[in-house]
């Protein structure tokens, strides 16, 4: 059958030499490389024991913050809800009762308050929307696990321990 193309192009094989066909010079070029990579400075890091440095806009597990006198900032505008484009973040909101001045800075607060991780694609917008500085991605790494329900982060793992304690 004749080639469609005139393009073909004959490989002629010459045959190998006895430094070829031994392997010799292309073993020690191997352990060469070996060798030279061997003494040089690891690029990974372990991980669980040496914990890796980030920049300074490095954007991490988010974190409701608290105002000076330990009360939570979020009044549930929902204007994060609103700016994020992945839609991870959900809140309800309820009024405050008599008594409860000393947990909420305002008369609304997030009764409900929760960031689906997985959703999460940490873009920081939900942290530019909040008037009230209740919410920034100054936290860690987000944990791995295995279950997807476990990435869905209340106001239990978000909202920070109050100043007092």
């Amino acid at each position: 059958m004749e080639s469609l193309t005139s393009r073909r192009k004959l490989v002629a094989s010459k045959p190998l030499n006895f430094w070829e066909r031994a392997y010799l010079p292309a073993i020690l070029s191997g352990l060469r490389i070996t060798g030279k990579h061997f003494f040089r400075k690891p690029v990974t890091i372990s991980y669980p024991e040496v914990k890796r440095e980030f920049s300074e806009n490095f954007r991490g597990m988010h974190s409701l913050k608290r105002d000076e006198e330990g009360r939570e900032r979020c009044t549930a505008c929902g204007l994060c809800a609103l700016s994020c484009p992945a839609e991870a973040i959900t809140m309800i909101a309820a009024e405050r009762q008599k008594g409860e001045e000393k947990l909420y800075r305002e008369e609304k607060y997030a009764a409900v308050y929760e960031i689906n991780m997985l959703r999460c694609i940490f873009c920081g917008l939900c942290e530019e929307a909040c008037p009230k500085e209740a919410i920034y991605l100054d936290g860690d790494i987000v944990p791995s696990n295995y279950l997807r329900k476990d990435f869905i982060y209340g106001k239990d793992k978000l909202v920070e321990a109050p100043l007092n304690q």
